[in-house]
Formats: structure tokens, C-alpha cells, sequence
């Protein structure tokens, strides 16, 4: 259900085949003086389409939960910078050859939380959703509350919605960890090492009047995953719950004497 004031459809186009050609041709020119000579390509087809996506998915995402974060910011905020950090990568190219963004749960800066990625690159669109390369501590939350209720995380992942539109993806481990029954019915799902789906989307379909509609589609199938990640290491979900800091607070500096 969207927030009141916000339509069903959208009929705009944020993104063109431009988008496409500059990320090609950056990637063939990958330094700086050729990207100062086309700056301008970028911030009219790439990042300025975007933020205006962002701007307007953020009440759609709000509408799924309030707790997820959809900032249209052009410095900080969900659009990932095309600039690499050069301090650890001597010998790298300066410029990713994507370009994408994230909405994490606002939790996210105190823990490992689940979140929206949507990444768009030449042949190479999708919109992932969930946890990726969780903490060891994370990672067992999340196996503990699949073993306490198999059948929520059978809906959360059997849907008709979430089988029409995503697919689990990630890393798995090659042995069954610790402390978990290898004959589980979800023996798969404790092996894995990210929990998380995927939606790919063709360079056309980003390029289409309904390109928000169908990333805010794929969200939703996505939703009841993304709830059960959520519910299952203690952050909240819907718009009635608070958030609770000894929930998230995490020491990793030693203690002072």
C-alpha cells in the first residue's frame, strides 16, 4: 500500500540509453582526463537521473517500512560515488563503471542490517535485497530464527510474489556450520553465507516510463525477506516499533584502563 499522495503508475523516464553509453565509454577511458571532459555526460544521464529516482522511491519504500532510507542527497546519501578510494588501490582505474545505490535499514551504521542495493550496469541491472556478507553473530541470528520458525521462513521465500520476481542468491558455506541439523529442511538456507534475492532487469526495462514501478514491484516480493532478516536480529520493521539501542550498540574497541 503507498502513503497517501503517492500514485500507483509512474510514466516518467529517469534513465536512457546514455546512461549505457557513458558507463561503455568509461570504462574503455577509465582516467581522469577523459572524465573531466565528459562530467558533464555523467552528472546529466547518471547521477542526476538517479537522485531524481531516489527522490521518488522514497515514499514507496517508506510505505514498506519506515525504517529503510531512500536519500536523495548528491553527497552522503543512497547514490554510491563513482569515485574509487584510491589510498588502498595503487595501480586501480579512479572510476567504478557502474553505478548504483543503496537503502539500508537506518540501523545500518551500528550493525550489519538488511537493505536494498539497486545496481545498473551494461547488461548488468538488478535490485538485491536482504543481508550480504553478514557477521558471524548476524549470520546466526538469522540461522536461529529459521530453526524457531521454518514455516515463516518458507513464506518469507515461497511466496508467489517473491518466486514470480526474485531469486535467492548469494555465497554458501561447503559444510553445514556448528550446532545445526544437517537433515533440516532449510539445511540449504543455514549454509549460506548471505541471505538475500535478486530482481534483474534488462538495460530496456531500466530505460522505460515504468522502471520505478517495476523496482517498487520487485520490493515488495522482496518484503516479507527482507521483514524476516529484520525481525530476526532484533531491528524494526513496521511504523509501531522503536528502535532499541542496547539492540544495536556494538563494542569492538577494547576497554580503556
Amino acid at each position: 500500500m503507498l502513503e497517501k499522495g503517492v500514485t500507483s503508475m509512474v510514466t516518467l523516464k529517469y534513465f536512457s540509453p546514455e546512461l549505457f553509453k557513458f558507463l561503455r565509454e568509461l570504462k574503455r577511458h577509465n582516467d581522469r582526463d577523459w572524465f573531466q571532459a565528459n562530467k558533464w555526460r555523467y552528472e546529466e544521464f547518471v547521477r542526476d537521473p538517479f537522485l531524481r529516482f531516489i527522490e521518488d522511491f522514497a515514499p514507496r519504500l517508506r510505505a514498506i517500512s519506515p525504517h529503510f532510507i531512500a536519500d536523495p542527497k548528491p553527497s552522503g546519501g543512497s547514490l554510491l560515488r563513482i569515485y574509487r578510494d584510491m589510498r588502498f588501490r595503487k595501480g586501480q582505474v579512479p572510476y567504478q563503471t557502474m553505478t548504483a545505490a543503496r537503502f539500508p535499514h537506518r540501523a545500518w551504521k551500528e550493525v550489519r542490517a538488511p537493505g536494498l542495493y539497486l545496481h545498473l550496469a551494461p547488461k548488468q541491472c538488478f535490485l538485491g535485497a536482504g543481508l550480504w556478507h553478514p557477521d558471524p553473530d548476524t549470520r546466526t541470528s538469522v540461522c536461529d530464527a529459521i530453526v524457531r520458525d521454518p514455516a515463516k521462513w518458507k513464506k518469507a521465500t515461497s511466496g508467489r510474489d517473491f518466486k514470480a520476481m526474485c531469486e535467492l542468491s548469494g555465497d554458501s558455506m561447503k559444510r553445514m556450520p556448528s550446532g545445526y541439523d544437517s537433515g533440516h529442511q532449510f539445511a540449504r538456507d543455514l549454509a549460506r553465507k548471505d541471505f538475500m534475492c535478486v530482481t534483474y532487469f534488462t538495460d530496456n526495462q531500466v530505460c522505460a516510463a515504468d522502471f520505478l514501478d517495476q523496482v517498487t514491484k520487485a520490493s515488495r516480493a522482496a518484503a516479507p525477506l527482507i521483514e524476516f532478516l529484520t525481525r530476526a536480529i532484533g531491528l524494526p520493521w513496521s511504523a509501531n516499533e522503536k528502535q532499541k539501542p542496547r539492540e544495536v550498540l556494538r563494542v569492538d574497541a577494547p576497554r580503556l584502563k
